[in-house]
């Protein structure tokens, strides 16, 4: 019988070479089940049980993470959560190589608060957009990182992942997302103007569709590197975008995407199509944006309420 690491190993290989997981999803699975692990000293399968579970999740709960030092807050439920998903995957993963074990169903997720979104205005957005004046390179890059970002509802990672031979003679863009799904997203023709004209500017001959910059806003010279942007430069690029914009909101790459979400859904979008648009795999994760779109609601509210007489 192989033991709980060897069998650990396995089941990581598994999520990168059989599920297709990204790297970075199959260290976080890593991490999470390695303190696991070590905080339970289980080491086979039979030896886990509802009570080391238990044992496992007071433990997280009473945990005060490196950022919240200062304030003695414990490790919120979201976190846990994490933690607790890795294991239920792990307990699957053993239970179809028919390996005895705790049933993963025993393992129940902890309540979080409904998640909040970080939402602007519509003329907020508006101001957005427009920040990056001028027609400089890095002007232009800006612009067209904002434009295509509200036009498809793209994730910072899949903007980050494009390269300068997109087709712009056609509407639609072929994307891998998460859990390397394709999905199709369109580009309007206003944000198709603002990338040609991008594009139009670059004297580079990187692949990426959006690179760095050097201080004088010229592209630099790639030293057998790839000078594509990464994820905490756009979030960057975003942010000053937004201060520039007068924007007191803590604005960023996701916020877009809330923005390109509900326009989409209160013009009259169905949550299917949006839940397509988007690339989310369970619609119950779109189904966050419901509350602030629906005016049906808002319409029966106002006909109705509090009339006299």
């Amino acid at each position: 019988m192989k033991n709980l690491e060897q069998l650990k190993r396995q089941f990581l290989e598994y999520l990168e070479i059989e599920k297709g997981r990204a790297l970075k999803t199959v260290e976080n699975y890593q991490h999470y089940l390695d303190v696991f692990l070590k905080q339970t000293q289980v080491k086979n399968p039979e030896d886990i049980t509802d009570d080391v579970v238990r044992e496992f999740r007071l433990w997280l709960n009473r945990q005060i993470t490196g950022k919240n030092i200062k304030t003695g807050e414990t490790m919120s439920k979201k976190t846990q959560n994490y933690y607790l998903i890795a294991i239920r995957a792990f307990l699957k993963y053993l239970a179809r190589q028919g390996i005895k074990s705790l049933s993963p169903e025993r393992i129940e997720l902890a309540k979080v608060p409904e998640r909040s979104l970080d939402l602007i205005t519509e003329e907020e957005l508006q101001r957005l957009l427009e920040a990056p004046k001028g027609n400089d390179l890095a002007s232009l890059r800006d612009r067209a990182i904002l434009e295509l970002l509200f036009s498809t509802g793209l994730r910072v990672s899949e903007l980050c992942s494009l390269t300068r031979d997109i087709d712009l003679s056609t509407d639609e863009l072929s994307i891998i997302g998460k859990g390397r799904r394709v999905r199709v997203v369109f580009i309007s023709d206003h944000s198709k103007k603002i990338l040609k004209d991008y594009l139009a500017k670059r004297t580079d001959l990187d692949d990426a569709l959006f690179i760095q910059l050097s201080k004088n806003g010229k592209s630099q010279k790639a030293r057998g590197q790839s000078l594509a942007l990464s994820k905490r430069s756009v979030e960057r690029i975003v942010k000053q975008s937004a201060i520039k914009a007068g924007i007191s909101k803590r604005v960023t790459p996701h916020t877009i995407r809330h923005c390109f979400a509900t326009d989409l859904l209160s013009n009259g979008a169905d949550l299917r199509s949006v839940q397509a648009l988007l690339g989310h795999a369970n619609i119950g994760t779109t189904q966050i944006y419901t509350h602030v779109t629906d005016k049906h609601l808002r319409d029966i509210h106002k006909k109705f309420h509090n009339k006299k007489g």
